[in-house]
């Protein structure tokens, strides 16, 4: 075999924009189709706003409209425009903004001068337009290639910048803008700027009490153990409270960017509620129990912030900028005075939480026992885990790959055969398997010590590693692969149901999805088409003429291997599992997974349906 070609020929040098298409994940993270709300579509619709957040951060503009249809973006902001001169490099030239200049935006999101040229570069079509003091610039791009270049002219609306874009398709497969999302990324922009108001899709969206609505939204407020604490500080604003469920839940924020994955503010906020409490009751309570229950927010504006990663999910900085106290010193010194001089003025307050943490404290020591007991078991299983096909790579490994940790993936699937067509066909790099026995333990109404007295919940327990949290979780996808009958619909049930009762970070964080594979295979010689649908199954027959063979698939262990390859790959159809916040976990799962109720029997009665499979030769 002959030696290749190494001389002047072989090196070669990307403009900007063949950069960016060409390693678009390390520009927006990984691609999806939508389903996830980490996919790359919404941060493309986050780093147009982020921009007109920081001009509202500067003081200028109080509105913004936001307008998505179908598979197009158009953002409209009323801050001063960007200067004309430079409209076309802002969005076109690498390195370019207004922001490394720390005079102008003092504590933006978007310091890079990346963002912007990212959505150009990966959309197939971008339009920008500036408006400053009557004057306009506008411009229009094509995969970032410029082709309409207008020239400056007079102009008669308010000051401001509109950009508007549409995703390349031939990068975001079959993508689609879930409402859900984009919803919640407007509301965390709302709470995170008290006083702007956000129109997205002729609704408007506004909040007049920043995180306290936050944390008001977010929590059951029957069911929590005291009033929200709400705090107030120069470049912070903290809420606080402690609810009934397990686990702790946070959401941290830098500068208006939730950073889904903590950071250093993160930690410093969590260590300052166990100091400053152990110190206002004057005992050394256990860590774990002060913290049990919790449901917080905290928020905080760094100078210049530093990410450990372009999507801005994780906060690296020590500082809180270049003449600051560390970011641990700045949330230890503002949580031990707000919340120590709350707890002296507010005693009712002081005393549900000393209640909670005792509970706590009880509830601990009571399983403690059967808890040593099932690691023992777990930590025997872990070693030949019969039930866990692993994978190579995990999410809590930050050495690897940011694309490759965000693709891992467990599969929780039901008997043998759909565990074997999995683990044949899957990723060994990012795609582990998780085999059920049969139908899991309805844990609905149990306390929590179920999860180690049941071994199946345990063991699941140990490989998504979420015991004390789900900071350290090893797969950034939990998916649910169960067949699509009544007895799978009634797996997904119980397993959402043990999620949702014990870790329901898991599903607010959005890591828990269902997958979707075909119904039917309709094909003749030449072509094969898989229908997700009896609808799509009837188009299929009527595509390929003639008579084709049909084949329903019962069950996902009838699906081949090589087949299977197919449905858990590039373009995997998930369903994620969204937690709208609206109505309360419990009373969702009290209605569907408690005793049968006359509600839902009445509910049943009036919306049983009778499918019966219709067969139409003339089709």
């Amino acid at each position: 075999m002959a030696n290749p070609k190494y001389d002047e020929s072989s090196i070669k040098s990307l403009d900007w924009k063949e950069h960016i298409r060409l390693r678009p994940g390390m520009y927006i993270g990984k691609l999806g189709d939508g389903s996830a709300i980490d996919d790359g579509i919404y941060i493309l619709i986050k780093e147009i706003i982020d921009n007109s957040i920081d001009e509202y951060v500067m003081g200028f503009g109080k509105t913004i409209d936001v307008k998505i249809s179908d598979k197009k973006a158009v953002i409209r902001d009323y801050g001063r425009g960007i200067p004309l001169g430079k409209v076309i490099d802002c969005v076109s030239k690498i390195n370019t903004g207004g922001k490394y200049d720390s005079e102008a935006f003092l504590k933006s999101v978007g310091l890079n001068g990346v963002g912007t040229k990212a959505v150009n570069a990966l959309s197939d079509n971008f339009w920008v337009q500036s408006i400053r003091d009557g004057e306009s610039k506008s411009a229009q791009f094509q995969l970032g290639e410029l082709i309409i270049d207008n020239a400056i002219e007079k102009i008669t609306v308010r000051n401001g910048t509109k950009i508007s874009f549409t995703p390349d398709e031939c990068i975001f497969k079959n993508y689609r803008f879930l409402p859900e999302y984009i919803q919640e990324q407007i509301w965390n922009y709302v709470y995170l700027n008290a006083g702007l108001t956000i129109n997205f899709n002729g609704e408007k969206y506004f909040s007049e009490n920043g995180l306290f609505d936050f944390l008001s939204r977010k929590s059951d407020t029957e069911k929590i153990r005291y009033p929200i604490i709400h705090l107030h500080g120069d470049d912070i604003e903290v809420a606080i409270t402690h609810g009934q469920q397990y686990g702790e839940e946070y959401h941290a924020f830098v500068n208006g960017q939730n950073t889904t994955q903590g950071g250093t503010h993160l930690a410093a906020f969590r260590e300052a509620v166990v100091r400053t409490v152990r110190e206002f009751y004057g005992k050394d309570y256990d860590a774990s129990d002060i913290r049990a229950s919790i449901i917080s927010a905290v928020s905080i504006r760094v100078q210049n912030p530093v990410f450990e990663s372009q999507t801005k999910t994780k906060l690296g900085s020590f500082e809180m900028g270049p003449e600051g106290p560390t970011v641990r010193v700045f949330i230890n010194d503002f949580i031990k005075k707000a919340l120590d001089d709350h707890l002296h003025k507010h005693t009712d307050v002081a005393e549900a939480l000393q209640k909670r943490i005792l509970q706590s404290e009880r509830e601990r020591k009571d399983m403690a026992g059967i808890k040593k007991l099932a690691n023992q078991r777990a930590k025997k299983a872990n070693l030949h885990n019969k039930k866990l096909r692993d994978c190579r790579i995990h999410y809590n490994n930050e050495k690897a790959d940011e694309e490759k940790r965000l693709k891992t993936t467990l599969f929780i699937t039901e008997g043998d055969s759909a565990s074997g067509s999995i683990t044949k066909s899957r990723d060994v790099e990012t795609q582990a398997v998780f085999s059920l026995r049969g139908k899991p333990l309805n844990s609905f109404g149990l306390r929590k010590k179920v999860v180690y007295e049941n071994e199946e919940f345990n063991l699941l327990q140990h490989a998504l590693n979420i015991e004390e949290g789900i900071e350290n979780l090893r797969y950034n996808r939990v998916v649910i692969a169960t067949d699509a009958d009544v007895d799978g619909m009634h797996i997904r049930l119980l397993i959402l149901t043990f999620f949702l009762q014990f870790f329901p970070e898991l599903i607010k964080n959005g890591h828990v999805f269902i997958l979707e594979t075909p119904l039917f295979r309709v094909r003749n010689k030449k072509e094969t088409i898989y229908a997700y649908s009896e609808e799509k199954k009837n188009i299929a027959i009527y595509k390929l003429r003639g008579k084709p063979e049909i084949t329903r698939f019962k069950g996902l262990g009838e699906i081949s291997p090589h087949e299977f390859k197919m449905f858990i790959g590039e373009d995997m159809k998930l369903v994620p599992v969204i937690s709208k916040g609206k109505i309360p976990i419990q009373e969702t799962l009290s209605y569907y997974m408690g005793k049968n109720t006359p509600e839902r029997q009445q509910f049943i009665i009036e919306n049983l349906k009778i499918e019966e499979e219709l067969v139409n030769d003339n089709i």
